[in-house]
């Protein structure tokens, strides 16, 4: 639970999750070669409100670690790293406006308003692809991922996953919501 007044984690709380991190960090050096343990917890330390969307990346089952893709050679990049799409946000459609049109049968939320819940952004395709690059993710499972604006106005939206040794990219309509399919997010803090 954060504290009420700032939206902050408790001290214990940031411990624990940066304990957490730590232990996830250290065993996938893979995804984060050349970044030193010490830069990423200064940075984490100095902007709490950072710890505190890691927090719910990890309550919703994302597994965050760092991932060594960002552009900007001072940013921190950290992805949902969890084998499968995070469990706490499967079963749901794409975005509002998909939850909104659903008749009947409507899924709990969708992708974009909890990760804008969490403060998180949705991969992108290439960014989905990278990720890959760091292991092998969504073998059982699919994720919602960033669609173009084309796409989305004619109610579509697409995912990813990993088969037979090969990222795909599909199509569904955006209010489409299945048992094995969520959405892996990404956050970047100065660092």
């Amino acid at each position: 639970m954060a504290s009420r007044k700032s939206g902050q984690l408790l001290s214990d709380q940031s411990q624990k999750l940066l304990a957490v991190l730590k232990k996830r960090f250290d065993a996938n050096p893979k995804r984060h070669k050349g970044v030193d343990w010490k830069r990423v917890e200064a940075a984490l330390l100095a902007q709490p409100a950072a710890l505190l969307v890691l927090h719910k990346m990890e309550q919703t089952g994302g597994e965050p670690d760092v991932v060594a893709f960002g552009k900007k050679a001072r940013e921190i990049v950290f992805v949902d790293c969890a084998k499968e799409s995070p469990k706490g946000r499967r079963s749901i459609c794409y975005d509002r406006e998909s939850l909104e049109s659903r008749k009947e049968h409507k899924p709990k939320s969708d992708a974009g308003t909890m990760a804008s819940e969490i403060g998180i952004d949705i991969l992108t395709e290439h960014e989905y692809r990278d990720l890959q690059d760091f292991g092998e993710f969504d073998l059982t499972t699919s994720s919602w991922i960033q669609t173009p604006s084309a796409i989305r106005d004619l109610g579509g939206a697409l995912f990813c996953d990993r088969r037979y040794g090969h990222v795909f990219v599909y199509h569904n309509g955006a209010s489409s919501y299945y048992a094995a399919r969520g959405f892996r997010g990404i956050l970047r803090i100065a660092g």
